[in-house]
């Protein structure tokens, strides 16, 4: 070999053994991310944290759900104390007895405290006796078809109409009975607004014998969809005047009066007119 070559490559060598070298040591792939997520979590700032508790979506759904079951047990009390009646059952209930009945034996003890406490208390279909037992209010007191007839005639003389056929069918037991005992002494009317059925008492001392043809032309006559004032109207149209002391009337606006704007004099005494002279000869003297 060359020996000039060999003393360069010795040459080399040494200035490679003069010059300092940094070795860079490789990562452990298991080790890393650990360290990274550290740094992380030391860097991360902490999330605001209100004082109060969070609501989240699970507890909201369970509250809601516990609320719902609480007014079922009741709808379902309400329900069954109204059929108890209508079928004529009017011995009052305890709480256990009652979801006895409905089958809710399986009520925790925190809705069974607000049963006695609060819903049932303060619900106006349910009524409470004095042994703390409970019974079905109805609209009205009434037993049987006699209470009925007798409760239509009083409506009937005090002016105040008739009654809902769904409130005779809720208060009086076995009513599809007694009604159609009833059938030539009451009259059934629907109301336009919402179609519900309306008992009226027959009072046949008012019914008086009209003409066939006079029928005939009053049932022609739609006025269905005519007001009062269109109808007031057309009779005037017609000279008819007859109703204009019908219906209500408009107040009419009061006129105010206007103040006094005259100055006010002051008057003298008239007493003692007679003496003016025998004051004028004192003042004289």
């Amino acid at each position: 070999m060359d020996p000039a070559l060999l003393r360069e490559r010795e040459l080399f060598k040494m200035r490679a053994m003069s010059t300092p070298t940094v070795e860079k040591k490789k990562k452990d792939p298991d080790t890393a991310p650990s360290s990274r997520d550290d740094s992380k979590k030391k860097t991360k700032p902490p999330p605001y944290s209100s004082s109060g508790p969070k609501m989240d979506s699970v507890n909201y759904k369970t509250m809601t759900g516990s609320s719902n079951y609480k007014f079922g047990v009741l709808a379902k009390i309400v329900k069954h104390m109204r059929s108890r009646h209508q079928e004529g059952d009017d011995h009052p209930l305890s709480v256990e007895e009652i979801l006895d009945e409905t089958n809710q034996l399986d009520a925790s003890s925190k809705i069974k405290h607000w049963l006695l406490s609060e819903a049932l208390t303060n619900n106006p279909k349910i009524e409470v006796t004095l042994d703390g037992k409970f019974l079905f209010k109805p609209s009205y007191r009434i037993r049987d078809r006699k209470n009925l007839l007798k409760l239509l005639k009083q409506h009937d003389l005090k002016g105040l109409g008739g009654i809902l056929l769904e409130d005779i069918q809720e208060s009086l037991p076995h009513c599809e009975k007694a009604l159609k005992i009833l059938q030539d002494e009451i009259i059934y009317i629907i109301r336009p607004i919402d179609k519900k059925k309306i008992v009226f008492y027959n009072d046949k001392t008012a019914t008086l014998p009209i003409d066939e043809e006079f029928q005939k032309l009053w049932r022609s006559a739609a006025v269905e969809s005519v007001d009062d004032q269109k109808i007031e109207e057309y009779l005037e149209k017609q000279g008819i005047r007859s109703m204009q002391d019908h219906g209500l009337k408009k107040p009419l606006p009061q006129k105010r009066k206007k103040p006094n704007q005259r100055k006010k004099q002051n008057k003298k005494p008239r007493d003692n007119e007679h003496l003016a002279h025998v004051l004028e000869n004192y003042e004289d003297k």
